[in-house]
């Protein structure tokens, strides 16, 4: 039983290495390919590497790999080496695949009629490899590390620190290749987010509905004889008058979200409701 157990975990190990892989030589090809030959500093490391290949014409991975080794050396510090093992191995690995994919670039010449078009494309591509990096389960290299420092040790909220530390490299983008270039940056950033938290979590096929209402019998009997769905009702209590009410929770289609909130609305127009994306549903009927 222990020899499956230990197969099972090496073969996980393993197919976590090959997906944080595959997508370090996906972002490597859109450094290469899209973000350097147009001078898009879109934050990072690589986007400090951009900048640095164009003022003193330095090798681009080899600014990558020193600026990673030392985040590796300060997280090594503050965080010991437990924490810092993931970013080590990305912190080696990345630079080498941007050595390995820069004549890439060569053969694949990009038509520069439409940068506009070349950012989004780049942004979807970049939000898919961030994404399947974290679903893989290393840690990233470079900044973001810091930014894990700069949480545990002075609790400054990680999202805070990643969006100064990539707005002031994308400041500095900005006075060396231009405000348009900086424009791009900043939309290829936000399409890449999205993304991103789209391959992390999926695409959300249903709506979680939090329903308080004074007509809780019929808005049940809507949902569950009319929509064929079930409702979950629960106790909850108001924090400011502390009044006892009663919430009704029910998960449903998103192809049904109007069909719901105008039934709701019908029944009882002083209802109140909240809806939220629910990624995964298990059990029930």
């Amino acid at each position: 039983m222990e020899d499956i157990l230990a197969s099972i975990k090496k073969q996980k190990r393993l197919q976590k290495f090959g997906l944080a892989l595959i997508s370090l030589t996906m972002s490597a090809l859109i450094y290469n390919i899209f973000l350097l030959p147009l001078n898009i500093v879109s934050g990072g490391v690589s986007g400090v590497a951009t900048i640095t290949n164009h003022l003193y014409d330095i090798d681009p991975s080899l600014m990558i790999f020193i600026l990673s080794a030392a985040c590796s050396i300060i997280s090594l510090m503050y965080l010991g080496f437990e924490q810092t093992a993931g970013t080590i191995v990305a912190s080696i690995i990345y630079p080498l695949l941007v050595k390995i994919t820069a004549p890439i670039a060569t053969l694949i010449p990009i038509e520069t009629n439409d940068i506009f078009i070349i950012v989004i494309f780049a942004g979807v591509l970049s939000g898919i490899a961030s994404g399947l990096f974290y679903r893989s389960g290393y840690v990233n290299c470079g900044f973001p590390v810091i930014c894990k420092v700069l949480y545990q040790n002075f609790k400054i909220a990680i999202s805070k620190s990643t969006l100064v530390i990539n707005v002031i490299v994308v400041f500095f983008g900005g006075i060396f290749f231009g405000s348009l270039n900086a424009m791009y940056a900043i939309i290829l950033l936000y399409i890449s987010s999205l993304v991103m938290d789209k391959v992390i979590l999926g695409i959300s096929n249903n709506k979680a509905f939090y329903i308080i209402t004074s007509e809780e019998d019929e808005v049940k009997e809507y949902i569950i004889d009319k929509l064929h769905h079930n409702v979950t009702t629960f106790d909850v209590k108001g924090g400011f008058l502390e009044k006892k009410r009663k919430v009704l929770l029910s998960v449903i289609p998103s192809r049904e979200y109007y069909k719901v909130t105008e039934g709701i609305k019908n029944i009882d127009k002083e209802a109140f409701f909240v809806v939220t994306d629910s990624y995964e549903v298990i059990g029930g009927k």
